[in-house]
């Protein structure tokens, strides 16, 4: 694991990395959050990316810079709430290493299954936390790498480059809002911004039932706190405690807010309702910031990052139903 802050130069080095590996994802105007906001509001769908997420993008940066300075490992280790390791499987597979993933019992089906599918060795435990934990045992018996899903330069720089398309892509963006879980996609955004748009407002959105990095900026440190069921699985779990992920947020990143369940609910339906497109709950938590009524940003112009589409699917979404309990 490298843990040395990415740079600029880290994202454009990644970005040049990953050509042909992933897609350059578009950035959809919604008139819908626009009118809701009084903002111009922009989507960027991370959901289109192989394996569903934007995490394809650290997975296969971090797979290939380990690979070009240790060409003899063969297997990699890793936490996940199952997207990452979605991802990591699919760049182990493209590049002949094996995976082992670590990830809660909880976890959605759909990702457990992709997982397998991919060719990952799954390993369940009882909760986020206790896979991290899992993972950490492992690398300390030797034999394997470790690649964290967010704690990592190589795996921030990957995830920055959504960061970098977007402030090419609309150069008037003076706001991005980003779901917060470990925090490596909003460490990677952030360093774009600085150095594409340092005036930007950058804004991470954490599930109120995981308020991890609320409460690890009102400690100054990291800290455990208790972590609730929510349907935004892919926020939902304590940080490493040696995170480096924390002093990038803490340093770039203007505001967290903490986003309320029924708004991550209603962002999932909404985004099917005006946009037609599928969101899993984190995925769609940066709409949910946008419609818990906590941000004021009439007048901006905001990027919102839809992260992924790997949540189960239930009855009642595309028939516009918006019943309590009714959701991916």
């Amino acid at each position: 694991m490298s843990a040395l802050t990415p740079t600029i130069a880290d994202l454009v080095a990644a970005r040049e990395r990953l050509r042909g590996r992933v897609w350059h994802a578009p950035l959809l105007p919604s008139t819908w959050l626009s009118d809701l906001t009084g903002a111009r509001v922009w989507l960027k769908l991370e959901s289109v990316q192989p394996t569903g997420s934007f995490k394809i993008r650290g997975a296969f940066n971090a797979l290939l810079r380990l690979r070009e300075s240790q060409p003899d490992v063969r297997t990699v280790t890793t936490a996940s709430a199952g997207n990452h390791g979605a991802a990591m499987a699919a760049a182990a597979a493209a590049l002949g290493l094996t995976v082992r993933v670590h990830l809660p019992a909880t976890a959605p089906a759909v990702k457990k299954d992709a997982l397998r599918r991919l060719g990952a060795v799954v390993i369940e435990a009882p909760t986020y936390d206790d896979a991290e934990i899992r993972t950490r045992e492992e690398v300390a018996a030797g034999g394997v790498k470790f690649v964290s899903a967010y704690s990592d330069s190589d795996v921030i720089a990957g995830a920055g480059t959504v960061g970098l398309e977007m402030f090419e892509d609309e150069p008037s963006m003076d706001t991005v809002l980003v779901p917060l879980g470990g925090g490596g996609l909003l460490s990677g955004v952030a360093i774009a911004a600085r150095s594409r748009r340092p005036d930007a407002l950058v804004v991470g959105c954490e599930a109120d039932a995981s308020p991890v990095f609320t409460a690890a900026l009102e400690a100054g440190r990291p800290v455990t706190v208790p972590v609730h069921d929510t349907i935004a699985d892919g926020l939902a779990g304590n940080m490493e405690p040696d995170s480096q992920t924390f002093a990038i947020v803490r340093d770039l990143v203007d505001r967290v807010v903490r986003v309320r369940e029924p708004a991550i609910v209603r962002a999932m339906h909404q985004l099917v309702a005006h946009e037609r497109l599928i969101a899993e709950g984190a995925g769609a938590t940066g709409v949910g910031a946008l419609l818990d009524g906590r941000l004021d940003l009439a007048g901006r112009h905001v990027g919102v990052v839809v992260t992924g589409r790997n949540g189960e699917m239930k009855p009642g979404v595309f028939s516009g139903e918006t019943k309590p309990g009714v959701f991916f």
